[in-house]
């Protein structure tokens, strides 16, 4: 049996699976937690990486390993390989007004699209640039090389980036800035790389940080990194190139044209298989290539599972309960709606929103309404994204739910009727992890497609649309209020 393992560095924490390369057979796996924050440290993902590692039985009988991970986190990077500040997270929305100066600076919107797939938000790489070349020019002065979360743990394994040596023990500090490698998937997440062209647009690069980085080498999606070399981690195993969680989690679930992924994470992602690049000006759809060699056009909004963590928590309930609650009041909740900005917004791009409650009356001020206007809230915006996706030619014959978002009873049953569609949604999994496996396996086996691992348990989810729901939320949800400022404690 050879065996192979995948990890899913997420926003918050780290997830390691070894599976069988040929089976696909989950054989062990391991987690540990991520601080809080919009920003850290990337030495905490490796420390985490490692506690994950040997709660999953460690990697020594690993014949391939990969990484999947959150996009668009900004890893700057020294001449020596040392990190320059902690790690601005795509969930930092700090870069908002570079956002909007890029785009004005710069052709405007359609440019963007055509330039990169994307229009600039504050999520994307690339905005964290410009914030820190103008809020911080002495850490913008110090940037040899940028790259994204998973690269720089891929860059680690690899035996890279420790004290400023390569693993040979010399120093070779820039050399090894030359060993940092991405995929095409995690680099389509920048707004510096074309998924259509399949190049890096340094000139955009340098309008943001105002100078030229050393970026990673683009491999092919079942390319070889090289070897990990890490004594007391991993030594041997063969590394893939990883990729962003998004196209991990499309592999992990087998997705393939014509499918629809609907991820409730963290961030809550509609992403589908596609054989074209997209091109959306109105930078709802951002044009991301997958991890496979064709391409993930995606909407994604900022608030998610959290929206349902919250509102279990207002309600000091837990999530079974909450999905009780919900599940007991009507569709539509009685015209009560929350518009779950909770954390600003990415789409629509409203990054200093807030949420909002509307329609409140005697009788829907109850927690079964609030549980069942949470879930629609949620489920609304997701909505909004599976039709900018149908907008932009995107194939929908299937429906995936996943996440773990997924896992609450009433986001399943109440999904069905705010989507219009039949849901499936496999049994609960690591599915980002089991991408990232799933490619560590390609790489070790070759081939011109990654293996088809079988996916058992999936449910399907039925019921009637119910096209009130939307018609109401979208009455209200441009009716939110901008995020204070600081207020008197």
């Amino acid at each position: 049996m050879s065996l192979v393992a995948g990890v899913d560095s997420s926003t918050q924490s780290c997830k390691v699976v070894v599976r069988d390369a040929d089976s696909g057979e989950l054989v062990r796996e391991g987690r540990a937690s991520h601080p809080d924050g919009t920003e850290v440290h990337p030495d905490a993902w490796w420390s985490a990486l490692g506690e994950a590692v040997d709660a999953a039985g460690g990697l020594a009988d690993v014949a391939a390993v990969a990484v999947g991970g959150q996009q668009h986190g900004m890893v700057a990077l020294d001449e020596a390989g040392q990190v320059v500040r902690p790690a601005l997270l795509w969930n930092d929305t700090r870069s908002a007004p570079q956002a909007r100066r890029l785009i004005e600076e710069h052709g405007g919107p359609g440019a963007w699209a055509e330039a990169v797939g994307l229009v600039p938000v504050a999520s994307f790489t690339v905005t964290k640039l410009a914030w820190l070349a103008e809020h911080e020019p002495q850490h913008a002065a110090r940037v040899a090389g940028v790259c994204l979360p998973h690269d720089w743990l891929t860059w680690r394994l690899l035996g890279h980036g420790f004290n400023g040596h390569d693993d040979s023990g010399q120093d070779s500090a820039v050399p090894a800035l030359e060993h940092l490698v991405t995929d095409r998937g995690d680099a389509s997440g920048t707004g510096y790389w074309s998924a259509a062209t399949g190049g890096y647009r340094r000139d955009l690069l340098e309008a943001a940080l105002g100078h030229d980085a050393q970026l990673p080498t683009v491999l092919p999606p079942a390319g070889r990194a090289g070897e990990t070399a890490v004594p007391g981690l991993s030594s041997g195993a063969v590394v893939g190139p990883g990729t962003g969680d998004n196209m991990a989690a499309a592999l992990g679930v087998n997705a393939r044209p014509g499918d629809v992924v609907v991820s409730v994470g963290t961030s809550g992602v509609v992403s589908a298989v596609a054989d074209v690049p997209a091109s959306d000006d109105s930078g709802i759809v951002a044009g991301f290539a997958d991890a496979t060699g064709r391409f993930l056009p995606l909407v994604c909004t900022l608030n998610a599972a959290r929206v349902l963590d919250a509102t279990a928590t207002l309600l000091g309930v837990g999530h079974a309960e909450l999905s009780d609650l919900a599940l007991a009041a009507p569709p539509g909740a009685g015209g009560l709606v929350l518009v779950p900005y909770l954390e600003g917004e990415r789409t629509p791009d409203r990054p200093d929103a807030t949420g909002a409650l509307h329609g409140l009356q005697l009788g829907t001020m109850s927690p079964p309404y609030l549980a069942r206007a949470a879930v629609e809230g949620l489920l609304c915006g997701l909505a909004d994204g599976l039709d900018a996706l149908e907008r932009h030619g995107a194939r929908i014959e299937r429906v995936l739910l996943v996440g773990g978002g997924a896992r609450s009873q009433a986001l399943r049953g109440i999904a069905p009727s705010v989507l219009g569609r039949p849901v499936l949604v496999p049994p609960p999994g690591e599915y980002v992890a089991d991408g990232a496996a799933a490619q560590a396996a390609w790489v070790l086996a070759g081939g011109d497609e990654p293996p088809s691992w079988p996916l058992p348990g999936a449910e399907l989810y039925e019921g009637d649309p119910v096209p009130a729901v939307r018609e109401r939320y979208a009455e209200v949800r441009d009716l939110t209020a901008s995020r204070p400022a600081e207020l008197p404690r």
